[in-house]
């Protein structure tokens, strides 16, 4: 197998999540290497990886030594590589779903930021804070009406590289506090996203590791 996606620790992983789930949902082969992201291996793991990517980050498409080396850019890649584009034709859709992706990317980690995607698998969960419900609360707001407007199942109608990229927040979002009878569209969307084959392979390994203890989670911001 000529192309390698370096991904990382199933419980830990969150972009490496995305780009493993657009690799599969397009049915393309890969060889995949798990990237131990632990500490205090991280450091010494991710700097092997700074040899070949310059990011020195996970995940990494290695397509017979075309390095990729950042989860949105090989969600793309993955979407136009594989046989149904994991984004709309219609170019309103096509700009939302753009939105949303880039949301998550660029700034969407400081909502919640004591709740890691690890915390999702603590078999014990914290008591949110005001400011965390609030702001998850204003979050499935904003998806349902995403949904609402596109009038289908997914935030553009369609499963795209927008439900992609919002899985590792809807695990932990989901974990600590469900969406009700408000956001009856994002209700049935978690449920269909978080059922999805190859959502549940990844949790289902994610969910048998020992879970990785970070400092800040009992700490309410």
């Amino acid at each position: 197998m000529n192309r390698i996606l370096y991904s990382g620790n199933r419980n830990a992983s969150s972009w490496a999540f995305r780009a493993w789930l657009a690799l599969k949902e397009q049915d393309i082969p890969f060889k995949e290497i798990i990237v131990d992201i632990r500490r205090p291996q991280r450091w010494s793991n991710l700097a092997e990886i700074g040899n070949f990517s310059p990011a020195a980050a996970i995940p990494v498409l290695d397509d017979n030594g075309f390095i990729i080396f950042d989860s949105n850019a090989i969600m793309e890649y993955a979407s136009e590589l594989g046989t149904n584009a994991l984004l709309p034709e219609d170019i309103k859709a096509r700009a939302k779903a753009r939105s949303l992706v880039a949301w998550q990317h660029s700034t969407f980690g400081r909502i919640c930021p004591c709740l890691f995607f690890e915390s999702a698998f603590y078999p014990e969960k914290k008591a949110l804070s005001d400011a965390e419900v609030t702001a998850i609360e204003n979050v499935y707001s904003i998806w349902e009406d995403s949904i609402t407007l596109f009038k289908g199942k997914y935030l553009v109608g369609n499963y795209s590289l927008a439900d992609i990229m919002f899985v590792p927040s809807v695990v932990r979002f989901t974990s600590h506090y469900q969406p009700d009878e408000r956001w009856p569209n994002v209700q049935n969307w978690t449920k269909i996203l978080l059922s999805r084959p190859f959502v549940k392979e990844w949790l289902d390994e994610a969910s048998q590791l020992e879970p990785i203890y970070l400092p800040g989670y009992r700490n309410d911001p």
